[in-house]
């Protein structure tokens, strides 16, 4: 009997991405201590939360497939984690205004001794934003569980955002071309 995949993540952005690349999955998560040595290289972290992620489920599904994933936004060579409040994001967003800044997800895949990982990165050009707009989206979409303070696929993505070089869903959470080719 096929088991389903196991998804390590609450993100319902990376819910809806395996739907509509209508993979069989189930969600199962753990709070996870995101930590990471601070001497890492940036490109290396998403990858090593995933991970933590992955290894988190796969103490209780030892045996089943899990699929785990963390996006970071990095701008000027420093990670744009979550913001904090809504003042947090607001000035989040305003360094991002008229910037290009790269959004890099680390893919992981356990199967019992079986591991793939890698990262997919993406370069996003901001037009600038006002901060009349700015205050508009973060009044209306709330974006505090967002690396980088934002949901490309809501308004500000769709009036804010110049352009992009690399995948559209590697900045919503998951490059999911890249993970179905490695299922």
């Amino acid at each position: 009997m096929h088991q389903p995949l196991i998804l390590a993540s609450k993100s319902p952005r990376r819910k809806h991405l395996l739907e509509l690349a209508e993979i069989d999955f189930e969600i199962h998560t753990k709070e996870t201590d995101e930590r990471y040595p601070c001497d890492m290289e940036i490109n290396e972290v998403p990858v090593f939360i995933a991970m933590l992620k992955a290894r988190d489920i796969q103490s209780d599904f030892p045996e089943r497939r899990i699929l785990a994933a963390d996006t970071i936004v990095v701008l000027k060579d420093r990670i744009i984690g979550k913001p904090r409040d809504k003042e947090d994001a607001m000035k989040i967003l305003a360094s991002l205004s008229g910037e290009t800044h790269t959004v890099i997800t680390g893919v992981v895949i356990l199967e019992g001794d079986k591991e793939t990982h890698f990262s997919d990165s993406t370069k996003v050009t901001f037009h600038p934003i006002s901060a009349r707009d700015i205050e508009y989206y973060v009044n209306v979409y709330n974006p505090f569980d967002k690396a980088g303070a934002y949901a490309i696929q809501e308004w500000i993505g769709a009036v804010a955002i110049k352009k992009i070089d690399g995948c559209f869903y590697n900045v919503m959470g998951l490059p999911i071309s890249r993970v179905v080719g490695y299922l």
